[in-house]
């Protein structure tokens, strides 16, 4: 289960500072390249590598963002130790993720399709906050937090995977998915 799930982290890349990204495979990368020369873009650079071990110096980064993909990290507390190696002193991440309210069901969490649709990775929003704490981040907060419409649950492929795959009704997942938001979250490394 975990090479299945750093294969799907690998799938996806975070934004890295305002002027570099590291991209998650060599074809990656290169459409990227492609895009920022058809763009004119002289002021980017892009690195190929890991979440959980970004190719970047200490003390580098002005800012970091990223979008819905440090859940489907199965080392959330590497990667936030990552975030806070590469910043500068007063750096600022800025992070949109998937957490929970209550545990998902085993069968859930061990579910590929949980994984593809970015629940099954996902951890406690008190956790993931403490994560990030622990790595040294302070004036962490949450500037917002939404619900996901139960009305989604039916049209999400992921979803529709689920409840294919462990026979489960769609009530049932409704409810469960009640405990899924997203959230945008703040934190400073000191200096």
């Amino acid at each position: 289960m975990e090479e299945r799930i750093r294969r799907n982290v690998r799938q996806s890349y975070a934004k890295i500072a305002k002027r570099e990204r590291s991209c998650c495979d060599p074809s990656c990368c290169d459409q990227a390249r492609e895009n920022a020369e058809e763009g004119k873009y002289g002021n980017v650079e892009f690195r190929l590598g890991e979440i959980e071990n970004l190719p970047v110096a200490d003390n580098t980064v002005d800012v970091i963002i990223s979008n819905c993909v440090i859940n489907l990290s199965p080392s959330k507390r590497r990667v936030f130790q990552e975030a806070f190696r590469v910043l500068k002193p007063g750096g600022r991440l800025m992070i949109s993720d998937i957490v929970l309210l209550k545990e998902l069901p085993q069968a859930i969490r061990n579910s590929e399709s949980g994984y593809i649709g970015c629940v099954s990775g996902a951890v406690l929003r008190d956790r993931y906050i403490e994560l990030i704490e622990e790595a040294g981040f302070q004036e962490v907060k949450i500037t917002e937090e939404t619900r996901f419409p139960s009305e989604w649950v039916v049209d999400d492929s992921a979803a529709k995977s689920i409840i294919e795959d462990l026979n489960m009704p769609i009530e049932t997942l409704k409810e469960i998915m009640n405990s899924v938001v997203s959230i945008s979250v703040y934190g400073r490394k000191p200096g």
